[in-house]
């Protein structure tokens, strides 16, 4: 190594060890204000409040010193007048008074020219500067020079200014997803950083590094709008749990921690669908006229006597109440003329009830004592009135013909006996109560359930405002005491000193003691179905059904969305698999539609064995282009008798291979399998970090190994074959016993 290298090699040495130092003492900083705001102070609101926002600050700047620290800085740009910045995963300041930063965050405007620079537009930087570390040793640099005037060289240059980009490509998986900091393309970043408002729908085939554009433009509109969503929070939906455990490690990574990552299995609080349903059975539930069909079941609900079978209800003043049909019809389309949910309604039906069952007391006490209502006054009315609204036979009779409905309860009853929906459809999803967990697919019906039955909390609003009373009473007694045991004379009123009772009075003094949410965003906005999300960002989104739609839209009122996925990798048969047919409803066209073209993943060899399927079904497909070919070609073996046999000698053979291999094959042949290969067990979830695992291409969505196994692939569709045959970053193989697809022969 020259002497100029030398120099360089040490110079960013002597960088990263002056920044970590500077880490360093901000992690102690950061930990012993933790420390001591968790320490009692005092029993003040105020006080607490002070103490749980402090907590939270240096909590999530805690957090993010201890993910980021092993890699904190990645790039240096020095600009053409001479001065350089280094760009990291967080922005760091020199000490609390630096105006400027030691470490520029990647987010910030300043950071944008090292991804988009080029020699033909330096964007005012003569060079830039790749900086690979282990822990917090730098092992390598890698120079591009952007100002082709400049004639300085450090030894360091990448002659074609491709080499990290590439060595990013080829390093071994992990199992977990990593950041693409380093590796922003121009293409991506545009993506990345645009406009927080309106729909945004990103559309790239496999490998062109969509869902890791998704989380870094999640972790951006965060940096930028900090405030807003910090307080709203960001909603990530992934298609399953094994993809949520894939890139949870991504935003923490990048110093944010305040994200709500999800399954539409977890959308609807204190429900966890575990439950399957057949292919059938979710496209059905997932279809739009299932709107319709709950709001007609809702109705149904709301019943009248039969004409001319009253309900009787026995009464102890006055004989027994005649609930008739004329009386419920009446109070029926009262409440339902308030267009309030069912359960927010259900109060207008019993007062119409109530008022007409005391009328009819009424008229007929008057009537057998002095041969007419107008004798009774308003209190001696008011007192039947009372009688009836506290009496359990009235509130049977009401619960009868207007029943407090819950979601579960009612979405259990509605399964067991459907309507509204063909006899074809009714059979396919028709399930008996508690038979079975509820399935994802039930989720979106749980929700249109409760926005169609609406919740009465006015039970806990009652207790609420108790307990704010008591508090108030409370506070009221502190401040009599404070006021009786002033003892104090004054020889004058100038010099009077003001008290407690002087400047506060008890209500505000109460608010005070309330104990405050400690929860973040993302917590409270999981366990509140009614939850505005500043933002929401769906991964593979052209999977979801119109009813998860539907969920998801009440989630975003402001329609603010960064919608990731591909038709052509369209699986799931209550899909939608049209970004017009999913946004109309909702936004019209008024969404951005972009295309990500170039793939990062695939080799071109395997690419090209994908892109002959998908073309076969549909011609008019464009696959992504590949950015490199390994020089390693797919290969198809033939089983035999003994497909487990083949498929573990084939795994064996790519074993000595670096990195994970994971075999994808029809779920009905993952006991046979799991049988023939050491350490998998069919069923269970997989864990990606392994160096073999089972799937089916459902799970595999979103995922990616450096060699793969396909089998059987005559048994899948044509986008779960598409999916499974471009999950590779390095070698695919083909085994297979049935007769090949025309495209793979």
């Amino acid at each position: 190594m020259s002497n100029r290298e030398n120099v360089e090699l040490r110079g960013e040495q002597e960088f990263i060890d002056r920044l970590h130092a500077r880490v360093d003492a901000l992690r102690l900083v950061a930990a012993r204000d933790v420390e001591d705001a968790l320490t009692p102070v005092g029993t003040g609101m105020q006080a607490r409040l002070e103490r749980d926002v402090l907590v939270a600050e240096r909590s999530g700047l805690l957090a993010a010193l201890n993910t980021v620290d092993g890699s904190l800085c990645f790039g240096r740009i020095d600009l053409s007048d001479g001065v350089a910045h280094h760009i990291g995963r967080i922005g760091i300041r020199e000490d609390d008074a630096a105006r400027t930063p030691l470490l520029i965050d990647w987010r910030a405007p300043v950071a944008r020219p090292f991804y988009l620079a080029t020699g033909y537009t330096p964007m005012g930087m003569r060079r830039r500067r790749h900086i690979a570390t282990e822990g917090r040793t730098v092992i390598e640099l890698h120079d591009e020079i952007l100002d082709l005037k400049d004639r300085e060289r450090t030894g360091f240059e990448d002659p074609n200014g491709d080499d990290v980009l590439l060595a990013a490509l080829n390093s071994a998986r992990t199992g977990r997803m990593g950041d693409i900091v380093r590796t922003i393309q121009a293409e991506q970043d545009n993506i990345i950083r645009a406009p927080h408002r309106g729909v945004l729908v990103v559309e790239g085939g496999p490998g062109t590094g969509k869902t890791a554009v998704a989380l870094h433009r999640a972790a951006f509109l965060l940096y930028e709008h900090r405030e807003l969503l910090a307080r709203r929070a960001v909603l990530i939906v992934g298609p399953n749990p094994t993809f949520l455990r894939y890139i949870e490690e991504v935003l923490p990574a990048l110093g944010e921690t305040g994200v709500l990552l999800a399954t539409q299995a977890e959308l609807f609080p204190g429900v966890h669908a575990t439950g399957t349903d057949t292919p059938r059975a979710g496209a059905v539930k997932g279809g739009e006229q299932m709107a319709e069909a709950l709001a007609l079941a809702v109705r149904d609900r709301q019943q009248l006597p039969a004409p001319g079978a009253p309900l009787i209800i026995p009464h102890d003043d006055g004989g027994d109440l005649v609930l008739d049909w004329e009386i419920a019809y009446e109070a029926r389309q009262a409440a339902r003329d308030t267009r309030l949910p069912h359960n927010l309604a259900r109060p207008y039906f019993v007062f119409r009830v109530i008022d007409a069952l005391t009328a009819q007391l009424t008229e007929r006490i008057g009537a057998d004592l002095h041969g007419g209502p107008n004798f009774l006054g308003p209190d001696d009315i008011a007192q039947l009135g009372s009688g009836i609204a506290v009496s359990k036979a009235v509130h049977a009779a009401v619960d009868e013909l207007w029943p407090p409905l819950t979601p579960e309860g009612f979405l259990a009853d509605y399964l067991a006996a459907p309507v509204y929906v063909s006899d074809q459809d009714a059979d396919t999803i028709r399930r008996a109560p508690g038979d079975g967990e509820w399935t994802p697919a039930d989720v979106p019906l749980l929700d249109e359930a409760a926005e169609l039955l609406g919740a009465d909390d006015s039970a806990e609003q009652a207790a609420a405002e108790a307990a704010r009373q008591e508090r108030i009473a409370y506070a009221q007694g502190v401040l009599e005491l404070s006021r009786g045991s002033e003892s104090y004379e004054f020889e004058d009123e100038e010099s009077e000193v003001l008290a407690a009772h002087d400047i506060i009075d008890a209500e505000r003094m109460a608010e005070r003691h309330e104990e405050a949410d400690r929860r973040s965003a993302a917590e409270r906005a999981a366990a509140d179905r009614t939850w505005a999300f500043g933002h929401i960002i769906v991964d593979e989104a052209q999977e979801l059904s119109p009813m998860a739609w539907r969920l998801l839209m009440r989630r975003s009122p402001t329609r603010s969305l960064t919608l990731v996925g591909d038709p052509a990798q369209t699986s799931d048969a209550a899909g939608v698999g049209s970004w017009e047919k999913i946004l109309q409803p909702y936004v019209g066209d008024r969404f951005e539609h972009v295309t990500l073209g170039v793939n990062y993943r695939t080799p071109a060899e395997i690419m090209e064995l994908a892109a002959r399927v998908v073309r076969e079904k549909n011609p008019s497909i464009a696959s992504p282009t590949s950015v490199r070919s390994t020089g390693e070609a797919p290969w198809k073996r033939h089983a035999g008798e003994n497909l487990p046999g083949a498929v573990a000698q084939a795994a064996a053979d790519l074993t000595p291979h670096e990195g994970r291999l994971a075999v994808i094959a029809p779920r009905a042949l993952h006991e046979e399998i799991a049988a023939a290969l050491t350490g998998v067990t069919a069923g269970t979830t997989p864990d990606l970090t392994r160096p073999l695992v089972l799937l089916d291409p459902r799970q595999a969505k979103g995922l990616e190994f450096d060699h793969v196994l396909v089998v059987e692939p005559a048994q899948f569709e044509t986008s779960d074959l598409y999916v499974a045959l471009t999950r590779a970053t390095q070698r695919l193989g083909i085994v297979h016993r049935e007769e090949l697809p025309r495209a793979l022969r």
